[in-house]
Parts: C-alpha cells; structure tokens; sequence
C-alpha cells in the first residue's frame, strides 16, 4: 500500500485528488495539510510514502516544506504539483531534493502513475515541464563546446552513459530497460551507480548534468 499526504492551500483540490487516488486499491490517503508546517507535522506523525506538494501556499511554503521533508524524513518522497507554468519555487523545489513535478491538470491516470513511480524510488517529471527545465537550465549554463569530455563524465562506464543519455530523455527505469535491452533491475542498478560517481543526489539533477556538459542537447 502506498501512502499518501496531500499537501495544498485550497481545499477543493485535496478533495478531488483525493477522491482520484481512494478509487485505486494500493493508495490510501492518510492525511491532508493546507501549509508547509502542518505538512511536516503530518509528515512525522504519519510517515507517508509520497506527499503530493504544493508549491506556493502561506506560511510556510511548499519549498521550504520540501527540504525539511528531504532533510528530516528520507522515507517520505516528494512530488511537486505545480500550475501550468514552471515558476521559480518548483524549479527550487527540485534543487531541495524532490522526487519529480507535475502539472495540476494532470490526467488522473497520470497521477497515479506518477504516485506509484515515486513511491518504487525512480523520478518523474511532466514531459512538457522536461522541456521547460532544461531550456531554462541550458539558457542560464549553456553547454561549452567539447563540454562532454567533461571529468565527472569520464567515471561512467560506457554502459553507464548510455543509461544516463536515455534519463536526460527523460525516459523511466522500465522504458530505458526496453530501449536498451535491459532488466529493469538492472536499470536500477546502473541509475544508483551513475549517481554517486557523478556526485549527484537524484535524476533531475543528471538530467540537468547531461545537458549543461553537452553530453545531450536540446531538440
């Protein structure tokens, strides 16, 4: 069973969320927050496996929320629910240690998906919101020419860099495993190797990695 916290100011939108999530057998809601602090109350109180978390809320907003949430509880991922347009908090939000983004007019199916992905330790990322995210990160760092060549890069083995080119795509564990032939155990096993040797804490920064150093470039 995952477990789920939904974190949102309005009301209604925790309502429909959650009437979407109970109608799956391996999602239980087990709480509701309308700002950052009781989100972290909730948080230590239930240990849920994902948070479902707004961005800009008063008080405490949903950024500061994520990093003591990543800090303090690293069994309790977070996924950000962001409006249509990816503004600064989320883009931060994703720096604190979140576990991917999606927009708030995501299909329900979506959703689900995007819960159960988290929750099985990969990351996700709205696929418009991938384009948005590396445009602005290639605008701000534009890759250097013979960039790829780049030390950090050096570390992986071949195999390795294929993995990471199919994650700066923006692929999950299983698609790359049937790109590249692949279990996805063994997926897996690339992806928590790649991190460390690049010293990275998750897959939104190796995709930001992937194309700050040329390895990939923007379509």
């Amino acid at each position: 069973m995952i477990n789920v916290l939904l974190v949102d100011d309005q009301p209604l939108l925790r309502m429909g969320f959650r009437l979407v999530l109970e109608t799956q057998p391996d999602i239980a809601v087990v709480g509701e927050a309308g700002d950052g602090a009781e989100a972290l109350a909730q948080v230590a109180s239930a240990g849920p496996d994902v948070v479902l978390m707004d961005v800009r809320m008063p008080g405490m907003d949903g950024l500061e929320a994520t990093e003591r949430i990543t800090r303090d509880h690293a069994g309790s991922r977070v996924l950000i629910l962001t409006t249509f347009d990816l503004d600064e908090y989320a883009f931060a939000a994703l720096h604190a240690g979140a576990a991917g983004f999606l927009l708030k007019n995501v299909q329900p199916a979506e959703l689900i998906a995007g819960i159960r992905t988290v929750a099985a330790g990969d990351g996700v990322v709205a696929p418009r919101l991938t384009r948005v995210l590396i445009e602005t990160f290639t605008r701000r760092n534009p890759a250097r020419p013979g960039s790829a060549d780049d030390p950090r890069l050096g570390r992986l083995t071949d195999r390795e860099r294929e993995v990471l080119i199919e994650m700066a795509k923006g692929l999950s564990n299983a698609e790359i495993a049937t790109e590249l032939g692949l279990s996805e155990a063994t997926v897996k096993t690339h992806v928590s190797r790649i991190l460390p040797k690049l010293g990275l804490r998750d897959r939104v920064q190796a995709v930001v990695l992937a194309y700050q150093t040329g390895l990939l470039r923007p379509p």
